[in-house]
């Protein structure tokens, strides 16, 4: 019997999740850089990680490191050479929540809201994040500043105040959604990566809202919210699948332990 995969810790999901070439009238089969590859090509070249600092954020072995980091650079040589559009998507991982001690070896955001926000929330609590500017909903999620939070208790709003987003973009906004402990997300435009970032994340989204922020999460909590289940992001939309994921159902057709 195959040993369970092991998830691999994500920090930071991909803003762009599709590379095409500038000729593309060929259209070559794309190839799949899994979310965990990427992950790996971030922290070695982009970053500068050793392999074992690379091991340690995202909680795996150093040798399952260089495999990855082999596999990854080896697609992307394939893409850049033989001219296949590149698309980041599936993999076995999950998205950092500000629960490592290591992690990005210096500080990490996540760490401080998730040490605050995992504690104070109770049994029974749903907390609803909305994107927030001068408590309107903010229209673009990746430029989002500061999400206004709501803890929601037997049909009523019993804590919300706003928290800054510590300058974090598009890739990491699903992290800090997971470290507030955020089970719903309320907002305007979302691109297709941060969908997925979201899913992986376990976070419900609730996209294409605009208006009053308290009021919006009102008609949530009462059922009546009219928000758009199909909702792009005009500045950066794609096409892309879902992928796998490690949240409550596993990664595909592995278990994650």
């Amino acid at each position: 019997m195959p040993r369970p995969v092991k998830c691999r810790k994500v920090c930071h999901f991909p803003n762009v999740l599709e590379f095409l070439p500038a000729d593309d009238t060929e259209k070559k089969t794309p190839i799949v850089l899994t979310v965990d590859e990427y992950e790996t090509i971030r922290l070695l070249d982009k970053k500068g990680y050793s392999q074992e600092q690379c091991a340690v954020s995202m909680q795996i072995a150093r040798t399952t490191v260089q495999r990855i980091y082999e596999i990854a650079r080896k697609k992307i040589a394939d893409a850049l050479i033989d001219g296949h559009p590149l698309r980041i998507e599936g993999g076995d991982f999950r998205i950092c929540d500000g629960q490592s001690s290591n992690c990005s070896f210096g500080g990490c955001y996540k760490q401080e809201i998730y040490k605050k926000y995992a504690e104070e929330k109770g049994e029974g609590i749903m907390r609803i994040a909305v994107t927030y500017e001068n408590g309107q909903i903010f229209q673009h999620f990746g430029h989002t500043e500061t999400f206004k939070i709501y803890d929601v208790e037997e049909g009523k709003v019993v804590h919300s105040e706003v928290v800054d987003t510590n300058g974090s973009g598009h890739g990491a906004l699903a992290g800090v959604l997971n470290a507030l402990n955020a089970d719903v997300l309320i907002c305007g435009g979302i691109g297709g990566g941060a969908q997925t970032a979201l899913a992986a994340a376990g976070i419900k989204l609730f996209g294409g809202v605009s208006g009053d922020a308290d009021k919006a999460v009102e008609v949530f909590i009462n059922d009546t919210l009219d928000y758009n289940p199909d909702v792009k992001c005009s500045h950066h939309e794609h096409n892309h699948g879902e992928g796998h994921t490690c949240g409550e159902h596993g990664c595909g057709s592995h278990s994650c332990h």
